[in-house]
This record gives structure tokens, sequence and C-alpha cells, in this order.
């Protein structure tokens, strides 16, 4: 029986305007080589500066995993050949990073624990190589991006734990604004370290699995990996200590390099970059970009409003998702006060959003991110609620207000009157709709109490929901149900 340890090395793009240590323009999807200067280009004599904001930020994300920051911290020279960085070194942090000693819990259904986090880097990101046939293409524009490292303890066991410490902290950098988090695009990727061992014999070979561009691909590659290993040690060979690279034609591992050792770099101190020393005015600007984090949230709408753990969970997906739950939650409890409970009205506004607002955002190929935009505001997604709550809006016509406010833009109110949507409760009238119904379907009527004499459920459960539904289509959908379900009994009880 094998133990297996895993830890990651995640980089994410920060998303500061201009690059780390120049002022070239930091954006995905330019004209290749159009953002490049001689600083990052690595022409001689030039001097780096450092970009604050990309060192605030990346201070946030440490925070957040509860890192340490340092009294003081400084860059390092990385000594490499990278064909697609043009001075062959890399301006990083090794000897006393901005962020150290953190950790960060990860949840769900089959998974709790903690992961420690080893520590946070701050450093230039290559620049980027495209191969076609036998010839490399360079695009630049990368090179100089700040880019965030963050390395965690070997304490996850399986591909699965690898696979949700990604997206949860995905979820994270977004949530904090620091990076889009958009692993198809680069600006998030992940390395993965991978031993087994013995039961009770600790760290084996180490092997590394580089440039993973998705969760799911951390997953698999991971638990390709363990079980290569296993099979090696069963047959008595040794682990080889390099770096793979997925194949995700192949589903399967492959050999890319032998694995260096840090020695092998010669980090020295980086001589044109004063040391960092945060100040007072720092430290504050770095908390004032703290949020409730994911995780925290989630729990927290489980606790407050006893929604389950998968409604919790996708409501937090996306902090905008979460913010226009908790304003329209607002609205509603204060609209519906004596009529829902505080949980009821939770859970009726969770799954307006998870099925509906989701929808029509879908409708609109818009982002979950883009949500704050919608013309059904928060306001008026609480009016909906709160109308049909109080009877006066019926859940079909509630769905039809609802795209109609997206479509003209008005609140439901407005919507509701001009287009004569509002509920019937009058029995009254309710009533001279159904006389149409029953004179037009009286033979309907005896047949279902005649069913209901003969003890025939399922046969009268069938004619009594087609009466309301006819009931309901005399009155376009407007007669409350549960008065159109009654008077359709005790006409149904008096017909001849």
């Amino acid at each position: 029986m094998y133990e297996t340890f895993i830890g990651l090395e995640v980089h994410i793009h920060l998303l500061t305007k201009t690059k780390v240590f120049c002022g070239c323009r930091a954006a995905f999807g330019d004209e290749p080589n159009s953002n490049i200067c001689p600083v990052c280009m690595g022409y001689p004599g030039v001097l780096p500066s450092l970009n604050k904001e990309a060192m605030r930020m990346g201070c946030t994300v440490a925070r957040a995993l509860n890192c340490r920051i340092p009294e003081r911290t400084w860059f390092d020279r990385k000594q490499y050949f990278y064909p697609d960085m043009t001075k062959n070194y890399q301006i990083s942090q090794f000897a006393n990073p901005l962020g150290q000693e953190g950790w960060i819990e990860i949840e769900d259904r089959n998974i709790s624990k903690r992961v420690r986090i080893r520590e946070c880097h701050l450093e230039e990101d290559a620049g980027k190589m495209m191969h076609t046939g036998t010839v490399s293409l360079l695009d630049y524009n990368r090179a100089g991006v700040a880019l965030l490292e963050i390395v965690t303890e070997p304490d996850m066991c399986s591909g699965e734990e690898a696979e949700l410490f990604i997206q949860q902290l995905r979820r994270l950098v977004r949530y904090l604004g620091v990076c889009d988090g958009n692993m198809e695009e680069g600006s998030l990727r992940a390395d993965a370290n991978i031993s087994i061992n013995n039961a009770g014999s600790g760290l084996g070979k180490k092997v590394e699995i580089k440039n993973l561009n998705s969760s799911r691909f951390v997953r698999l590659g991971l638990n390709y990996e363990r079980e290569r290993q296993g099979v090696l040690l069963d047959e008595g060979k040794e682990i080889i200590q390099e770096t793979r690279l997925w194949n995700e034609n192949r589903d399967r591992t492959e050999v890319m390099r032998t694995k260096e050792n840090a020695n092998d770099y010669r980090y020295f101190p980086e001589p044109d970059l004063p040391v960092f020393i945060p100040d007072a005015a720092f430290i504050d600007s770095v908390e004032a970009g703290l949020v409730e984090l994911p995780l925290e949230r989630v729990r927290r709408f489980k606790r407050d409003w006893a929604l389950n753990g998968d409604h919790a969970d996708a409501l937090c997906e996306e902090k905008a998702l979460a913010d226009y739950f908790e304003a329209a939650l607002a609205a509603v409890i204060t609209q519906t006060k004596g009529l829902l409970s505080d949980q009821d009205a939770a859970q009726k506004t969770a799954n307006w959003i998870l099925t509906d607002i989701k929808h029509l955002i879908n409708r609109e190929k818009q982002e979950l991110s883009a949500i704050g935009a919608l013309k059904l505001t928060p306001a008026r997604l609480a009016a909906i609620i709160s109308l049909t709550a109080r009877g006066e809006l019926s859940s079909k016509n509630a769905k039809q207000t609802a795209f109609a406010i997206m479509s003209e833009d008005k609140d439901a109110e407005v919507i509701i009157k001009e287009k004569g949507w509002a509920q019937i409760s009058d029995p009254a009238i309710i009533g001279q709709a159904l006389e149409k119904v029953y004179a037009a379907e009286q033979k309907t009527f005896k047949d279902a109490r005649d069913a209901q004499a003969a003890g025939n459920a399922k046969r009268f459960t069938t004619l009594n929901a087609y009466l309301v539904g006819k009931l309901l289509a005399e009155t376009h959908g407007r007669a409350n149900p549960e008065i159109a379900g009654k008077l359709v009994a005790e006409r149904m009880a008096c017909s001849d």
C-alpha cells in the first residue's frame, strides 16, 4: 500500500494594466509583439522598475491564503535558458518571498481538508512559443507580465483533491479581483508535483507534471501518474525525478526533461531592484482589498438561510452572482414580511436565480459575472417574487414578466399593468369563466365525478387537472390556481 503526496505550483496572471517591471500594456489577445519595450525584451543597460500594484495584489492573495507578509522582501535572478525570454534569466523571488507559511481550506461533498501554503512569490512571465511545422514563432507580449506563483506543501493525496484546490483557488482570486482565472488563456495554470512511497516512509522521488491548463487535466494527470509510479514500485524499479507533460490526446504523461534542482538556477539577488519594505499605508491597502471569501460565503448561506450545499455553492460561483442574490433577498424579505419566513424567501430567491436568471443570462450570451448589468435588477426580481407570494401574479406570468423586463427595461408593476397579467383572485370573476368551461366540457365534468365515485383516483386526477387547466386557459393564465381548483371541485359536485 503506497501513500501519495501531491503539491501544486499555481501561476496566476495579476490583473495589472502594465507589466511587472516596465510600462508595457499587459493584455491578452493583442497583436503579437505589439506590447514590448527594451526592458521586457532584456536589452543591455535597461533597468527594471517594480509595479507597486502588482506587489499589492500579490500580497492581497497571500493574506487571503493566511500567509505571513515579511517585513522585508526582495527579488532574485533565476538563471536559466528560456527560449521565450531574451535575457535568459527571470526576475523572481527566492530567498524571502512576499507571502509565507499560509493555508487554505478546500471543501465539497466528499473532501474537507486544510492545505498548507509554503509561499507566494512574485515574478515575471516568459513569452509564448507557437510551433507550426518546422518553424517556431515567438510572441513576447506575455514576457514581463506580473505572475504570482502559489506553492503548496505536499498535503494532497489524490487528483480529485488537487482539482478541488485549483477550482477553489480560481474562485478565490476572481473574488479578490486580482486574476480572471481563464485557464484556457493561460492566466491561471498549474504544475503538479507527485511522489508515492510505502506507507509511513515519507516522501518518495518527486515527479513534476508541467503546464496543466485545466483543473480536469490536473486530476487526470495526477491519477495517471500515481498509477504509473505504483506499477514501477511493484516491479522493483526506480522512479526517476523528472519533469513530464500531460498528453491530452493519449491520456498519459510523457517525459519532458530531467528535473532540475534549485541550485541549478544559480539564484542571486537582483542588483537593479531595491529591497521592498511594506509600510503601514501599503499594508492597509492590502487589507482593504480583502473580501469575504467564497468558502466562507458558502458556509454562511447554508447557516443563515438554510440553503443546501449545492445551491449555496452554485450561488457563490461568482462574486457578482452572490452579491445579486443577497441584494434581491434583502428586498424580498422586506416586502414579504408576514407572508414568507426568511428561509423560504431565501429558497425562492435562490431557485429563481439558479434556474430562470441563469437561463436569461445564457440566452443573452453573457457570463455570470455580468449579472450586475442585467435589466432584471435585484429590486425588479424581488418585486416579481413578492407579487407572486402575495397572490397578485401567477407563476406562469411571473416568468413572462421577467422575460418582458429583459426586453422592455421596465419595472414589473408597469409591465403587469400594461399587459393585464395581474392574477385574478375574485371567485365571482373566475366563476364566470368556469361556466364557459362547463358549457363546453359537461361530459368531462360528469366523467370526472363518476371516476371519483368509483374510486378511480388516477382517472379522476387526470380529468380534474384537465378541467383546471381549461379554466386557467380561459382566464389567460391569470386565475389563482388554488381558487380555480376549489371552484372546479364545487362545480363538479353540483353538475348534472
